[in-house]
């Protein structure tokens, strides 16, 4: 039995032998240096034992556990979870988590456990609150009877990848109550917030430094546990070859103690060998090893080293033989690498090393029977219905019609959790011949080109294969379903359907090059031929159909189209889809000044995407980023921040580019909101410019326009931000930026943001026309969040020109529109004289009863005092204002903190320390700010700025 009924998720069973502890046998080396540590480190949050295979992590864990009676593991239990690849799933994670802890604490966890397996559980913080809660009440509980703390290890972390995974452990180790500790084993340090825990003395770490063996442990390994006779000078030799690699010891071991029993003196010889510079030592000691074994036992090592886990019957189904069951015994006892996986010896499986060694002497010794022994492991993983493994054994054996026959039939299936990498693997391993004839799996193939590789190119190529094909089948007067070769050619739901999703897919990867009238068409001929099941196909198009509405008309007008596509993406269960319709739907929403709507749809988004697979979860990039940047416009920067930090992690693993380039801008924008306070400004900038560099490398080589105009309008409103307005200057000038330059769809956020670099260059009058012809635009396509910055910079313009009304005006609009969204930083962020205008504007509003002829239209009072109170500064003074506007361009803030540094009597190198900035850069201030006064030295400068009360 793999597994108790009760240990499921969602109805998958959990394997007991996972939560096996591994027992620490009497007679191996005693590592009581290594245990000490770990009992020093004992009362921390963690102890990560970190380092390459083969450093006897496992082995160090197990001897800790019963050499300590009085650690907690011991007094308080512990649990532990062997990790494999399935685990990426977070379901899985922490459903095999929770049973572990309830090994040692079986009140823990059930109610946690209960919103894991409910139908739409709920955020995984949600449900580690629950479970801390649980942990944390044990020691307060009387009944327990327990002061102990208890310990729970996660051997061979490393085989994990999801980001949401980790993101969870970190959560857990920051939440973790005393009662509890952790214990990780892994061979490459894990994502998790390691330097905070040091430096909090939270953590104890082992490495490869602390594990191998020193010279007296190599000596008692290989004299005692292994029962050589080897004088110091040959232990020396083989523990300075091996650099202290246990399994290195133990292979030479083995391999000394079959040459001892020959001749003794092959030992001495083989010592001198060990010694010497061969590359391929580990390759001759396990043909040493094996070629000394028995036939029976060689051969069964090489036939079943394709297998990752054993057992007696799948083993004898890849062999063909009946003692599987029997022969894993055997080879436990004789030490030959097998670690077993449970109490009842069913489970096991060979030492990874090991395993691939074996791979690599069974293709060179059996390369005819190797794709034999795939097919075999592949049906017998069809059987269980492990379609992934068994496609993954038939592509080894090269078994093209099974591979084939796997996919078709699983594909909806696989794509539905996003395993697009492993699809678009086992497609290209087919023949092209194949895949020509069968117009079914040339559209496998071209869905996944388009959907991981981001290969328009491939797509269109792989569907015209199907094209021509669905034409050559129609030329012949039709199909006869007995001609399906495991629908591999057409498929279970007829020509009409298949002729469907090639114009759908003819329009997915051409529609940019299509006139809007042919793009409607391809859409209506592909729904009507589309079955109702199709809803990832049909879900898209409604997506596409949505985008010709805004084109056509404006943002409302395509909402119905997105709530089907959404809807569509529900119904096939595609979590990939979903997560895309959901964020796109959000993005919509925030566009059209709805930030609480788009912020649910984010997080939906999040939540649909928990489940996706490992090769799949950079669809998280862009929920992350969009809801980082909902965070920002409400003054959350702490959840700004950390959102930002996700999508730039998953952004990583895009195949695409559109959500590295939009993660990167939105980190640029979250930083240098960070530092908001002097202190941090410099360095925070600093980050933000980093970041609009890495998208413009990113972006540097595509074709497509509206990457550049968007990260020109990402780059001027930063360096506006910044004060570098020679960085601006050069962005206006790669662009041919210009008041006369035409404003439509494509480049009107660009356009916006040319207007913000013209205010601060102090072209006021410029600005105000280039807004006035953005802003009729925005407005008859509903982008109202657009709208709202563009009213915003039309105040300003108005204000610094001397007209007061109009600015009010405008300023009044935006804060009308900007209210039910509760929008905040596109007001709080722009400076004392918005603040000011602000002021008047809550003035003239609270007055409109006494004054009806001067009202303006403009959000409610409570929400511009909302406002004022957010803004955090004082309303800018007459005097400033003149003082301001006898300037021929108004002095940025970093201007105006280098001034009042220079006034403190600092020097240009003292001022670039103070500030973490380079010297250059101080002198570029310098030298805008002397332009901006009418000066040339430092008196000149600091008697100018006092004269004005600029300081």
């Amino acid at each position: 039995m793999l597994a108790s009924p009760q240990h499921t998720v969602a109805g998958n069973p959990l394997l007991e032998t996972k939560l096996y502890i591994p027992k620490w046998r009497p007679g191996l080396v005693s590592r009581q240096r290594l245990i000490e540590r770990m009992q020093q480190g004992i009362e921390r949050k963690l102890i990560l034992v970190s380092a390459p295979a083969g450093f006897g992590k496992t082995t160090l864990l197990a001897e800790w556990f019963a050499a300590t009676p009085a650690s907690p593991a011991r007094a308080g239990g512990a649990g532990w979870v062997s990790l494999d690849q399935s685990d990426n799933d977070p379901a899985f994670f922490w459903a095999y988590f929770i049973k572990a802890l309830q090994k040692v604490r079986s009140e823990v966890g059930e109610s946690a456990l209960s919103l894991l397996h409910s139908p739409q559980p709920p955020p995984i913080e949600s449900v580690l609150t629950n479970l801390i809660n649980d942990i944390n009440a044990i020691e307060q509980d009387p009944s327990t009877g327990s002061g102990h703390g208890f310990v729970l290890i996660l051997d061979d972390y490393h085989v994990i990848d999801a980001q949401s995974v980790h993101s969870a452990i970190a959560f857990l180790l920051d939440h973790l109550p005393p009662q509890m500790h952790l214990i990780i084993a892994s061979r490459s340090d894990p994502p998790l917030p390691l330097a905070r825990l040091r430096a909090r003395g939270e953590s104890t770490e082992l490495r490869a430094a602390d594990l191998r063996f020193t010279f007296d442990e190599a000596a008692a390994f290989l004299n005692e546990v292994m029962g050589l006779d080897l004088s110091a000078t040959d232990v020396a030799a083989l523990e300075t070859r091996t650099e202290g690699w246990i399994t290195g010891l133990q292979l030479a071991a083995l391999s000394m103690s079959q040459t001892a029993r020959q001749a003794r003196d092959d030992v001495a010889g083989f010592i001198t060998a060990f010694t010497g510079n061969d590359r391929y030592i580990v390759d001759y000691l396990v043909e040493e090893v094996l070629q000394r074994q028995p036939e029976r036992v060689r051969s069964f090592l090489l036939q079943t080293s394709t297998l990752d886990r054993l057992s007696g019957p799948l083993c004898d189904a890849v062999t063909g033989r009946e003692d599987g069951k029997r022969m894993l015994e055997a080879l436990e006892r004789g030490n030959l690498f097998v670690v077993p996986l449970d109490d009842k010896r069913q489970w096991y499986r060979y030492h990874h090393l090991f395993a691939d060694v074996l791979r690599a002497h069974a293709m060179e010794e059996q390369p005819d029977q190797i794709p034999t022994l795939h097919r075999r492991a592949a049906a017998w993983f069809e059987e269980r219905g492990m379609a992934a493994e068994a496609i993954e054994q038939a592509r080894a054996a090269g078994d093209h019609e099974t591979v084939a026959r796997l996919l078709v039939a699983n594909f909806e299936e696989l794509e539905r959790i996003g395993r697009y990498a492993s699809i678009s693997r086992w497609s290209a391993s087919l023949p092209e011949e194949m895949v020509r004839k069968r117009p079914r799996l040339a559209l496998i193939h071209a869905s996944v080109a388009l959907a991981f590789d981001n290969n328009n190119q491939a797509a269109r190529r792989l569907t015209s294969w199907a094209e021509e094909a669905i034409n050559k089948i129609e030329d012949g007067g039709g199909f006869d379903p007995s001609n399906d070769v495991n629908g591999t050619v057409v498929g279970s739901e007829g020509l009409d359907a298949l002729k469907g999703e090639m114009l759908a897919m003819k329009l997915f990867h051409s529609a940019r090059k299509l006139p809007p009238e042919e793009i409607a068409a391809l859409a209506g001929q592909a729904l009507k031929l589309l079955p109702p099941s199709k809803h990832r196909l049909r879900g898209m198009l409604q997506m596409i159909d949505a985008g010709m509405q805004m084109v056509r008309s404006d943002l409302r007008s395509a909402l119905p189209n997105l709530e089907r596509s959404v809807d569509e993406a529900r119904r096939a269960q595609n979590l990939p889809l979903l997560v895309g319709m959901l964020t796109h739907r959000g993005q919509v929403y925030v566009v059209m000044g709805r930030l609480e709507d788009g912020r649910r749809s984010f997080e939906e988004a999040l939540l649909a995407g928990q489940n996706l697979s490992a090769e799949a979860n950079w669809e998280l990039c862009s929920p992350h980023t969009s809801l980082a940047e909902v965070l920002l416009e409400r003054a959350d920067l702490a959840g700004a921040t950390d959102h930002v930090a996700r999508a730039l992690e998953f952004a990583s693993k895009s195949p695409t580019r559109s959500p590295v380039l939009y993660a990167r801008a939105a980190a640029a924008q979250v930083f240098l909101a960070a530092g908001d306070t002097k202190s941090q400004m410099a360095r925070f900038e600093t980050a933000a410019i980093e970041q609009l560099e890495q998208a413009q490398a990113f972006v540097r080589g595509s074709s497509d326009s509206r990457y550049f105009s968007f990260l020109s309008s990402m780059k001027l409103k930063i360096y506006c931000r910044t004060g570098d307005l020679e960085a601006a200057a050069d962005v206006v000038r790669d662009r041919n930026l210009s008041p006369d330059v035409a404003v439509d769809r494509n480049n009107e956020e660009e356009m916006t943001a040319f207007a913000r670099y013209l205010i601060v260059r102090g072209n006021y009058s410029e600005a105000e026309q280039v807004l006035s012809r953005v802003l009729p635009l925005v407005r008859s396509i509903g982008r109202v969040q657009h709208e709202i910055h563009v009213l915003v910079l039309e105040a300003l313009a108005n204000e610094l020109l001397g007209e007061r009304a109009l600015a009010l005006e405008s300023l009044g609009r935006a804060t009308f529109l900007g209210e039910p969204g509760r929008f905040n930083r596109t007001f709080t962020s722009e400076g004392p004289a918005v603040a000011g205008l602000m002021e008047a504007l809550a003035d003239a509003v609270q007055s409109r009863p006494s004054r009806p002829g001067g009202t303006v239209e403009a959000g409610s009072p409570s929400y511009l005092t909302y406002l004022l109170g957010e803004m955090r500064v004082r309303p800018v003074t007459t005097s400033t204002q003149s003082a301001a506007a006898g300037l021929v361009e108004p002095l940025t803030a970093r201007e105006v903190e280098i001034l009042r540094l220079i006034a403190a009597g600092m020097r240009n190198q003292e001022i670039a320390n103070h500030l973490f900035i380079s010297l250059h850069t101080v002198k570029r201030h310098i030298a805008n700010a002397y332009g901006k006064l009418g000066v040339s030295h430092r008196t000149e400068a600091v008697a100018r700025v006092n004269e004005l009360k600029l300081l």
